[in-house]
């Protein structure tokens, strides 16, 4: 079900963000199993962690 008013664009991202943010936490920060986990190069993790001001987890 979809919330009025809420933009897909803004789900997205919001959902990424918690992907990303679980992903780090199972790594203890290693950001080459993060993004193995997601599936992506560990240069975009990097990037979108930029994006969203995520910071490693240790």
């Amino acid at each position: 079900m979809l919330a009025k008013g809420v933009h897909y664009t803004d789900a997205r991202q919001a959902i990424e963000r918690r992907f990303i943010s679980r992903a780090l936490s199972r790594s203890n920060g290693n950001l080459g199993r993060a993004a193995a986990l997601l599936g992506m190069h560990r240069n975009t993790l990097s990037r979108k962690m930029e994006s969203y001001r995520l910071k490693r987890t240790a």
